[in-house]
């Protein structure tokens, strides 16, 4: 420092101010340029970055709701539901979704697991929405990707709920089965679906699908840029769907399955006073737990080029001649068109001649001079195509009307059929020909253009039953929310009257009892002691055959071209309880195959009440462990 104070080493004041204002415009030029990114990134693409920012960070994950149960009259669950677990990608930008099904890939292979993708990855994501790579995967399966979970970022497992049939094939005619919306139910908007969404496809499963199938919840969950769950940001539960109660009895169900022992066929049970089903089998069936993985193709395949048609319901949509059991309604009109008395009798040689033509009754010498009680209980054809005859096509089809034939019944399945009465009106304008006088012949014992389904018969002999009340048949009882209010009551509804007398109601009743119980009725092995079960045998042809006996009997007739076998009763006589109806195809006679099925049917119903009502007296289940 000298005498006045200054450094003379030291830098000057004009330099000192030339740095300061360098520095100060580097600083304002840091300062712009950060501000200037800054107010791009937030202005300029702000909504594109804070958009891409939430998917990044931000996941929203389905939560599939339970189904609702359906259960039996007396509460057993024949449709209950299941955990499934499936393999989910959370897509991210680091770890594409075809990498990780690779990973996924090999670690199976380290352990010879088969990999069985869904279906093939789509060629984009939706980074918010994951992706399912495997879907029902077994518990092996579940135990190496957890094991694995480091090397799989983004690679999860979620539980989703599936149907469980109890039943299986036993109910399956009946309840359907459930599976993944489809495009085109996406695509019509209906139901608020999403991809992945279950929903009933056949049977009840669909009819009451907006009922049982639940309110799907939602999870917001943040993931790291691994795809891994750091925390959760908010959940909505899902709401389980309502459970069914149907007029079904499950143990009967199961015991009109066995019956049936393999052969094809159907078979309902029906209760006379109110329509209710107690029994509803058609077979061969399916098992509709092969729906809930989805079913494999060669297995759909199968199941569509079976000769049998499993998937159809023979109770609803079968359609089949009603053979002998038709003449109860013959019977009936003839009684009140004042056609014949009970009394009026018909000499039966094992013919009847109509235009140079010989019709052959089912007992070839013939039943001998019958009257209408005896007609029935032998079920003699002679006397059915002499009073057939003198009643004309169009005057047995208006009775076969009053019983329910021809018409829908209205019960709550899809595919029902109306069967067939034929006119000669139907028959001028089907086929453009008038009507033949041989073809009354042939319809008066069930036979010609005649068709029915089981359904029909079933409620046309309970209407006979109850006193002439045609009902709805219903396998609805009620719908349950989850918190027990009752969300739809299914009452029984009547749907018309068979507008017959007391007088030829009793008649036929007395001659339907005499088929299973008098000597020489043709339903004997339907009889049971204790209880009066009135019935009718019917054998329907499913081709023609010759009128010669020899011929007939040299003709090799192959199996599906062989008789139905039919049989159609209810019971007790006074005061019905049960109507039941069995069509086993290509089986031979009425009698002697559909007869002793509808016994073990009735053995099982009326069994059950004992059963039921020991156990209310002493407590005690009497059937346990046999």
């Amino acid at each position: 420092m000298d005498r006045q104070g200054s450094f003379r080493d030291g830098p000057q004041p004009a330099e000192f101010r030339r740095k300061l204002k360098l520095i100060l415009a580097m600083a304002c030029l840091a300062v712009f340029v950060l501000t200037a990114r800054m107010w791009y990134l937030q202005v300029i693409k702000g909504d594109e970055l804070r958009h891409r920012s939430e998917n990044n960070a931000v996941r929203l994950r389905a939560i599939q709701p339970l189904r609702g149960l359906i259960m039996d009259r007396r509460g057993e669950v024949v449709v209950d539901n299941r955990a499934s677990f499936d393999v989910l990608i959370m897509p991210a930008r680091d770890f594409p979704p075809h990498m990780l099904a690779r990973k996924v890939q090999e670690i199976y292979e380290t352990r010879s697991v088969e990999f069985s993708p869904d279906q093939p990855l789509p060629a984009v994501f939706k980074t918010h929405l994951p992706v399912r790579l495997e879907k029902n995967i077994s518990l092996e399966k579940v135990a190496l990707i957890e094991t694995n979970s480091v090397d799989l970022p983004g690679v999860y497992i979620g539980v989703t709920p599936v149907r469980l049939y109890v039943g299986g094939e036993i109910i399956a005619p009946i309840v359907g089965y459930t599976g993944e919306v489809s495009k085109a139910e996406l695509d019509c908007g209906k139901g608020d679906f999403l991809p992945g969404d279950i929903t009933g496809k056949t049977g009840l499963e669909k009819i009451l699908d907006p009922y049982i199938r639940g309110r799907r919840g939602n999870e917001l969950i943040e993931v790291n840029a691994f795809g891994r769950v750091i925390k959760n940001l908010g959940r909505i539960d899902p709401v389980s769907g309502a459970d069914v109660v149907l007029t079904i009895d499950a143990k009967l169900q199961r015991a009109a399955w066995e019956a049936f022992a393999g052969r094809a066929g159907a078979a309902v049970a029906m209760d006379p006073r109110d329509g209710s089903i107690l029994a509803m089998v058609s077979s061969p069936s399916f098992d509709p737990n092969l729906f809930n993985s989805g079913i494999a193709h060669d297995e759909w395949v199968k199941l569509q080029n079976n000769p049998l048609k499993p998937l159809s319901n023979r109770a609803i949509s079968g359609q089949y001649p009603p053979g002998s059991t038709y003449k109860m309604i013959v019977a009936a009109a003839a009684l009140e068109e004042g056609i014949i008395t009970p009394e009026t009798k018909v000499v039966c040689n094992g013919t009847f001649e109509l235009g140079g033509r010989a019709y052959r009754c089912w007992k070839k010498h013939g039943h001998g001079p019958v009257n209408l009680h005896r007609a029935l209980v032998e079920s003699c054809d002679v006397y059915f195509y002499t009073v057939g005859r003198m009643l004309g096509a169009d005057k047995i089809a208006q009775y076969a009307a009053r019983f329910g034939l021809g018409d829908l019944t209205g019960i709550e399945l899809h595919h029902e059929r109306r069967g067939l009465v034929p006119t000669r009106d139907w028959k001028l304008a089907r086929m453009k020909e008038p009507w033949q006088q041989g073809e009354t012949i042939s319809i008066s014992i069930g036979q010609g253009f005649n068709l029915t389904t089981p359904l029909q018969l079933v409620q046309a002999y309970s209407a006979l039953a109850n006193g002439g009340t045609r009902w709805r048949p219903r396998l609805i009882q009620r719908v349950i929310s989850p918190d027990g209010t009752v969300l739809k009551e299914f009452l029984p509804e009547k749907t018309g009257e068979i507008l017959l007398s007391q007088k030829t109601m009793a008649h036929l009743s007395q001659a339907l009892w005499g088929v299973v119980n008098e000597p020489g009725g043709t339903g004997a092995a339907a009889r049971r002691p204790g209880e009066d079960v009135c019935g009718k045998t019917g054998t329907s042809q499913v081709i023609g055959l010759p009128q010669s006996e020899k011929a007939r009997r040299s003709m090799k007739i192959a199996d599906f071209h062989k008789d139905h076998a039919l049989f159609v009763c209810y019971a007790p006589m006074k005061n019905p309880e049960i109507a039941v109806a069995v069509i086993a195809e290509n089986a031979g006679g009425g009698g002697a195959v559909a007869a002793p099925v509808a016994r073990k049917i009735l053995d099982a119903y009326f069994d059950g009440i004992k059963q039921r009502q020991a156990i209310k007296l002493t407590g005690k289940d009497v059937s346990a462990g046999t």
